[in-house]
């Protein structure tokens, strides 16, 4: 069973929000320029496809892209973009679902924090057993995560803001002993009433993905602080990193 939260309809509806601006092509130009980069010739795997916000474009590059997602009606919101000839999609737990294809992917990746969405440290290492199991020898498998944003939380203090405007307020709060985490949002609707919804994650540091990606079998290749390739510091407060399976 898996440890993710589950997607509803009506959180599938709200996901293609075009102000949004991770749909902006100031964030997915440079996300698929590394991604089609990276894939090369071969073909992709998006672990968590959601509703095609990264895949799409992607696609439309040249790459072939097949996903894995747990959510249903997140993939019928993709339906509307792609077909299922066009962008062969399971519906399945990423860390344990088999893709058509498995041990013939050019690049696995898996973006935007989602490795958090597996809520234990036995799941996310799990993922990155089955993310090197559609690898083709060479493949690489890219995440995309933020930093844990601890060195903001003061003593005794559990939450963390990290969005606050007119439309939205968002704050997380961490469980340092679990690396269990929340975040909260509070959303303004057009009738000035505020919608909340939260989302359940596992924070992870870098060395510890480095850890489950050498027990996948995995190798480092690239840490970067952002889809533009910028050296990865101790103050960035993400990172894009790339593995690869020994040729």
């Amino acid at each position: 069973m898996t440890s993710s939260d589950l997607w509803t309809d009506g959180e599938a509806r709200r996901y293609d929000d075009p102000a949004d601006p991770m749909f902006s092509p100031e964030v997915l130009v440079p996300t698929v320029d590394v991604l089609a980069d990276l894939a090369g010739a071969g073909p992709a795997l998006e672990l968590a496809i959601g509703t095609g916000r990264v895949a799409v474009p992607l696609h439309q590059r040249g790459v072939a892209v097949t996903g894995i997602e747990l959510s249903a009606p997140m993939v019928d919101r993709l339906r509307t973009k792609a077909d299922a000839a066009t962008m062969p999609v399971v519906v399945g737990d990423m860390a344990t679902a088999t893709a058509p294809g498995a041990g013939t992917f050019a690049l696995v990746y898996l973006v935007y924090n989602t490795i958090g969405n597996l809520h234990t440290q036995d799941a996310q290492v799990e993922c990155f057993a089955n993310a090197a199991r559609h690898l083709a020898p060479g493949g690489r498998f890219l995440v995309e995560v933020g930093v844990p944003n601890l060195r903001r939380l003061p003593p005794g203090q559990t939450a963390v803001p990290f969005d606050v405007s007119d439309r939205h307020v968002g704050f997380d709060t961490f469980d340092l002993v679990t690396q269990k985490a929340v975040s909260h949002h509070y959303t303004r609707e057009a009738d000035g009433r505020f919608r909340y919804g939260s989302l359940n994650f596992r924070y992870v540091w870098p060395s510890e993905l480095d850890l489950m990606a050498r027990l996948a079998g995995l190798e480092p290749e690239h840490r970067w602080s952002g889809w533009h390739r910028a050296p990865f510091t101790a103050e960035s407060t993400r990172h894009v990193s790339v593995w690869r399976k020994p040729a």
